[in-house]
């Protein structure tokens, strides 16, 4: 029989006017990849935090056994010695250090209070060959990409006698390939008898390498499932408490002129100049149309998305823009906002969001010319009109006073859209917008997207998603190496015509 190797009894943990976690109990067996998925706001990083020590024991009430023990953790510190070791979606890693630093930070090896750094490369090239990561060891962190930068964070939980390894999201920032990657070095990891507890809202991957999972919603543990029971299906009805049977809604197509013309647009990279990001671009999108830009990461994608938007990147920028016709010069932000542009960044913690400011001065700091007369704001006016979206986009929250960092990952990406909806733009470039959020906050992101289209805005959807890409788009653009590779009508379009395309 399986050894039971992690088990939470009735676990209840709240907050003021919330309760995130609601008498769970979860079971991990030794040596297997335990899923948890849920809903933004189900409760899964509540949990994660418990076992991580983030959450200090005494400040939750049930039981934790780790391993036939209690496990009574008040720090992360304590957590990583007792062998648990969280993975964030947010890697921790410093830019400039190498991949060596990186993975001994804080665990140096030293000798008599000297680091030995001989010995600390030669460890950190055993174990980067152990996780497939093909680096030289003193490369710059800031000098590889996200896929192996996961694979850097792997290693460095590995150098501390990691027994339960807990990963948050990690293939979100991933394309295709290092997603792969990723989830074969898991099951290898596995073989060598490694326990790990996968979140992830790719229903796909988990299917592909769970051996159990458990559904949380609304803070309670609704069902565990074995590998043979796991299925889309199954999964999304455990999460929503009923079945989609349309993941992308349907809208009446009502398209009009083009609002917005890009000609010709040029960028080059805004330190190394002499390298050109984007190579002649030129797209347009029409009212009521929803566009969107096919890519693997790398693409040059979000790269073209903020250089339109005021030219918050790139340098030597060439190119026109048109909007309803008009030629316009959109040199800043400031600008490209007056003239009706609104871009939800890929980014919603680092750009979308102030994170230690509430929900109400997130969404009403772009447009505050809105609830103001002669620059002294309308408070009441303010929380009216704050109200009034969260009420419309369903953001969850105990009060529009709430600080945004506590809300779930949906309810921050459907903040920004509000932010930007305030605004009132009749453009809107949407880069990643369903990254990092659960089936049903993606369902009411698709519905958000078709109200506007239905409204006549012009919308330019960046997605590494090719399902939702062929279920919400009108016109596709796919780009590859900072090109434009092909445009096409959405009409009889696959996954295998656009991939071809993109390899």
């Amino acid at each position: 029989m399986t050894e039971c190797f992690l088990e939470m009894k009735n676990i209840t943990k709240q907050y003021p006017g919330v309760t995130a976690l609601d008498d769970v109990s979860l079971t991990v067996q030794k040596g297997v990849i335990h899923a948890i998925v849920g809903e933004n706001g189900a409760g899964k990083s509540t949990i994660m935090k418990i076992l991580s020590g983030e959450i200090p024991h005494g400040s939750f009430s049930g039981e934790i056994l780790f391993q036939g023990k209690p496990y009574n953790v008040k720090s992360i510190k304590k957590g990583v010695e007792n062998g648990i070791t969280i993975i964030h979606q947010e890697l921790a890693l410093s830019p400039h250090l190498s991949i060596a630093e990186n993975i001994f930070l804080g665990n140096e090896i030293h000798k008599n209070g000297v680091i030995d750094w001989g010995k600390m490369r030669l460890k950190a090239i055993e174990i980067t060959e152990k996780v497939g990561l093909n680096e030289d060891v003193s490369t710059p962190i800031k000098n590889i990409g996200i896929g192996k930068r996961q694979l850097v964070e792997i290693a460095k939980a590995l150098t501390k006698d990691v027994k339960l390894l807990i990963l948050d999201e990690p293939t979100s920032a991933l394309n295709e390939k290092d997603s792969e990657n990723l989830l074969r070095l898991l099951l290898n990891l596995k073989e060598g008898g490694l326990t790990s507890i996968l979140i992830s809202h790719k229903l796909q991957e988990i299917i592909q390498v769970a051996d159990t999972l458990t559904i949380l919603r609304d803070g309670k543990s609704v069902d565990t499932l074995e590998a043979s029971e796991i299925s889309e299906d199954r999964i999304i009805k455990g999460m929503v408490g009923r079945e989609i049977t349309n993941r992308f809604p349907k809208r009446e197509h009502s398209i009009g002129d083009t609002i917005l013309e890009v000609k010709n647009w040029n960028v080059y990279h805004p330190q190394n100049t002499a390298r050109k990001i984007i190579d002649n671009i030129s797209i347009n999108i029409r009212k009521g149309e929803v566009v969107g830009i096919a890519g693997i990461m790398g693409t040059g994608r979000t790269e073209f998305a903020m250089s339109v938007f005021g030219k918050s990147y790139g340098a030597n920028i060439t190119g026109e823009i048109y909007i309803n016709g008009k030629k316009e010069e959109l040199k800043t932000v400031e600008k490209a906002i007056k003239k009706g542009i609104a871009y939800v960044s890929e980014d919603r913690k680092g750009l979308g969001l102030i994170l230690i400011n509430n929900i109400l001065k997130n969404i009403t700091l772009p447009n505050l010319e809105k609830v103001s007369k002669k620059t002294v704001i309308n408070n009441h006016e303010e929380i009216l009109q704050t109200g009034n979206y969260v009420d419309a986009l369903k953001i969850k929250c105990s009060t529009i006073l709430q600080d945004v960092k506590n809300l779930s990952g949906g309810n921050q990406q459907k903040t920004v859209l509000a932010k930007w909806l305030f605004c009132e733009p009749q453009i809107f470039i949407l880069d990643e917008p369903t990254r990092g959020i659960d089936v049903g906050a993606k369902q009411d992101v698709y519905g958000i997207i078709n109200q506007l289209a239905a409204e006549g805005k012009a919308i330019l959807f960046i997605s590494s998603e090719l399902p939702e890409i062929l279920g919400i788009c009108d016109r596709i653009y796919v780009m590859n190496k900072g090109k434009i590779a092909a445009e096409m009508e959405n009409q009889n379009v696959t996954q295998e015509d656009i991939m071809k395309l993109l390899i």
